[in-house]
């Protein structure tokens, strides 16, 4: 399996929606389908569109708050390609462009367990729960993984 990021710009932006898309329609996964907010996205955070052997099977993002801290805003597999270890990969990747931040933090549902369960396997630990954190209702947790 070979896992590569292409950086996402504008013209990307049906295929970021169309990813969300796929893994819309549950509580624990909140799908950023706006146009407008991918624009926003693009031009001031990292957007990478990830490739498993040249074929487009999800999306991730991050933000670098300061010269020690980033946040991972995103994060999709898209539905038909789940369960591949690709999350595990990608994140292994993206861990080792971020290694020079002491802090990495990013959020998740509380019911989400795959998504748990990988974070916790790098050694994210759930820091704080934050009710109706994207103003969908639900509930997230704050992992974080500190150097």
């Amino acid at each position: 399996m070979i896992i590569k990021f292409k950086k996402a710009t504008i013209e990307d932006i049906s295929v970021l929606i169309s990813i969300e898309e796929s893994v819309a329609g549950t509580k624990i996964y909140s799908p950023m389908l706006d146009e407008k907010k991918w624009a926003e996205e693009i031009e001031k955070n990292t957007v990478y569109l990830i490739l498993k052997d040249g074929v487009i099977v999800g999306n991730i993002s991050y933000e670098i708050k300061n010269s020690n801290h980033a946040y991972i805003s995103g994060f999709a597999i898209d539905s038909r390609f789940q369960n591949q270890g690709i999350g595990k990969e990608v994140l292994t990747r993206l861990l080792e462009e971020l290694k020079d931040n002491k802090r990495i933090d990013l959020v998740t549902h509380p019911d989400n367990e795959a998504a748990l369960k990988l974070y916790k396997s790098f050694g994210f630990v759930v820091e704080s729960k934050k009710e109706n954190y994207f103003g969908d209702g639900e509930p997230r947790l704050v992992l974080v993984l500190e150097k």
